[in-house]
């Protein structure tokens, strides 16, 4: 499945994956839902050396639960997120699930941080985690 291709709303930040995503997951942290504007946001892992990204994005310096840094980074022009690094990502970096230009393969592996879930989602059958699960 490799070579997906993506990009925010206004199309200024364009990306390619070369590589087949590490991890698919649904965050439902506090600060995932405020970015996302919505109740839960979903990410793709993937290996940061095998994408290649066209335009300029804007990072946003936040913080995790571990008091680590969180990149948040996003189209300066239209204000779509598009990708979150974090300063310990083990060479992975993650990309809005929303923002591949086919999401049909999108299928999360399992929720996180569902101490902060919205009361009203359903999680399903779906493995769940109070924060992140170990080796994660």
């Amino acid at each position: 499945m490799t070579d997906q291709t993506g990009g925010c709303l206004c199309g200024k930040v364009r990306y390619t994956l070369e590589a087949d995503p590490v991890v698919c997951v649904t965050c439902h942290c506090k600060n995932c839902q405020k970015q996302a504007g919505t109740a839960l946001s979903v990410i793709v892992g993937v290996p940061e050396a095998a994408m290649s990204i066209e335009g300029e994005v804007k990072t946003y310096n936040d913080t995790g639960d571990s008091g680590a840094p969180v990149y948040r980074q996003f189209c300066p022009e239209c204000g779509s997120p598009v990708f979150t690094r974090l300063e310990r990502g083990d060479g992975l970096m993650f990309i809005k699930a929303g923002t591949f230009d086919d999401t049909s393969w999108i299928n999360p592996a399992f929720h996180c941080y569902t101490k902060s879930k919205q009361p009203w989602v359903e999680l399903g059958e779906v493995p769940a985690f109070e924060t992140v699960p170990e080796g994660m």
